[in-house]
């Protein structure tokens, strides 16, 4: 059968039963949510979410989510660099390494980070002499949600360096920028939408923690209690509390993830 023409443009279509397994995988991941909407306490759900526990921990949440995702950053683009731009023995091993977060249970992420930095730790115990304690406080939750989220950045902003090529990077050199230069005025700049996407998933990824930074941070309101521990906590004593703490953050992460998607599609134009 000959494909359908526009003029002079061929017109790949779809086979049609395709569409019946996408159908399902949408209504796997919309039912869900759709099950939430249904169970909320409409007429309570401002002062279900608006409590001061609910306050606190939403703030810590978006407090060391956007400190995690600062760190990601930091140390991520780096990291990427480095994978994406370079070739020594052990590179596959280093990426694997890199990666394992992603298919690591996050609470034994959060006992590795404890037998890190805890009191007893491999580092916190020398950390201790000096009178800097990390385990059970704010500082271990950025360390937690860093743990769990840097694969993301790291992944997408590899993924983007190796789509572009280093064309533009070689001219500049040609020209005779330094390298710091080229990677300031060319690198960054044609990656940006991925380092963007990555930043991104990075933090929604961090918003969610819950394994590690429960093990490694405790549940301490005010100081360690983010909202999905919250959540957690007011399912055991408040269902409707939980349900529309939930949507809460379901509609703050969309926020987050459509408006950076916008600001993504914006940058490509």
């Amino acid at each position: 059968m000959t494909p359908p023409r526009r003029g002079n443009e061929v017109r790949v279509g779809l086979p049609i039963w395709i569409f019946v397994p996408a159908a399902v995988g949408a209504l796997f991941v919309i039912t869900p949510l759709l099950a939430i909407l249904l169970k909320i306490d409409w007429p309570n759900f401002v002062p279900l979410v608006t409590s001061e526990s609910s306050r606190t921990a939403l703030l810590l949440s978006l407090k060391t989510a956007a400190l995690s995702t600062l760190m990601c950053v930091v140390i991520g683009v780096p990291m990427a660099m480095v994978l994406a731009r370079t070739d020594f023995p052990g590179l596959s091993i280093l990426r694997a390494l890199v990666l394992l977060p992603l298919v690591l249970p996050p609470v034994v992420g959060g006992i590795a980070l404890l037998y890190t930095f805890g009191r007893l730790g491999l580092l916190g115990e020398h950390l201790e002499g000096w009178g800097i304690s990390i385990a059970f406080s704010t500082a271990a939750v950025v360390l937690a949600q860093t743990f769990v989220s840097l694969p993301f950045l790291v992944v997408s902003l590899e993924g983007a360096l190796r789509s572009s090529g280093h064309e533009f990077e070689v001219v500049a050199a040609t020209l005779g920028a330094r390298p710091t230069t080229v990677l300031r005025r060319v690198t960054i700049p044609l990656v940006f939408p991925g380092l963007l996407s990555g930043a991104v998933l990075a933090f929604a990824r961090a918003l969610g923690e819950f394994g590690a930074t429960l093990t490694f941070a405790g549940s301490l309101q005010g100081v360690t209690r983010t909202l999905p521990l919250e959540i957690y906590l007011q399912r055991e004593t408040d269902a409707d509390a939980a349900v529309a703490l939930s949507l809460l953050l379901i509609v703050v992460a969309a926020a987050i993830v459509v408006l950076a998607g916008g600001r993504r599609v914006a940058s490509v134009r």
